[in-house]
């Protein structure tokens, strides 16, 4: 006599389980491991790429699947890809604790990389190391969210930094701009209050007036549109570096050595 597999088991090898507990009951889902991230980030929307079966489990490991009458009185549905996108967006991904150090690991990389690209030592006007950006994390006892963006947490790390003594500021950018005649003399003046820094400047022939400018990131969207009200749209603004260090060569356009590109106002602003 034979042994079958019960119709309600589903075997299943290799896979990621996302785990979803409401009103005592447990519901999990088998996707690709890979996959589950880049849908909560909204890269992947594709339902299809994400799931290796469209069906929900009690027990992945076992090949339970759940009881549609539990489904039906948890989710207030009958709808399975319903039901998958919400276990999805508010389930647990089951990892072991392997995998889970290394992802850690991963992310805390990612976000001193994010800290070193966009900060400088104030005192020197050079660059951080990721090594004194890691140990500084590890001292104010940061710790990663894997569901959150490596970038999100590299702006609270930086805050966190300065709370904690470590000298660290937000590069500044170094922008090349060029204001056309008539309007250059006349408003030159007001982008002084927008930049921090003129490090180069100059006036040309046709009366136009060209520069490369140090500022703050978050006024790159306020620079960007005076200089294209000041132009009436042909102002040019060119982006040199995204973080000046001290030791950097001011590369200026001022003789039309770089081929420089208008900027509208409505770009997204550098972070």
């Amino acid at each position: 006599m034979s042994l079958k597999q019960p119709i309600t088991q589903v075997r299943l090898t290799n896979v990621a389980v996302v785990r979803y507990r409401k009103h005592g009951k447990r519901f999990e889902i088998a996707c690709y491991k890979n996959k589950v991230l880049s849908w909560r980030s909204g890269v992947e929307r594709d339902l299809d790429e994400v799931l290796q079966i469209e069906n929900v489990f009690s027990n992945v490991s076992k090949g339970v699947v759940a009881s549609k009458d539990d489904i039906r009185a948890v989710f207030q549905t009958d709808d399975v890809r319903e039901v998958c996108c919400t276990i999805l967006e508010h389930g647990e991904l089951q990892v072991s604790e392997k995998e889970r150090q290394y992802a850690h690991d991963s992310m805390l990389r990612d976000v001193c990389n994010i800290i070193v690209d966009k900060c400088i030592n104030p005192e020197t006007s050079r660059p951080l190391t990721i090594g004194l950006v890691e140990r500084a994390l590890r001292t104010c006892h940061f710790s990663v969210v894997l569901s959150r963006s490596a970038k999100q947490q590299a702006l609270e790390a930086i805050r966190i930094l300065r709370t904690h003594g470590l000298p660290i500021e937000r590069a500044q950018m170094r922008i090349g701009i060029e204001i056309p005649a008539p309007a250059a003399r006349e408003r030159q003046g007001e982008l002084s209050t927008t930049v921090s820094f003129t490090e180069r400047e100059r006036w040309m022939p046709d009366d136009s007036y060209r520069a490369v400018v140090l500022l703050d990131p978050g006024n790159f969207r306020k620079l960007a549109s005076l200089v294209n009200a000041y132009g009436s749209g042909t102002g040019v603004v060119e982006v040199l570096s995204l973080a000046a260090h001290g030791d950097d060569a001011a590369d200026a356009a001022d003789g039309g050595d770089q081929k420089a590109a208008s900027v509208s106002p409505a770009q997204a602003v550098p972070a």
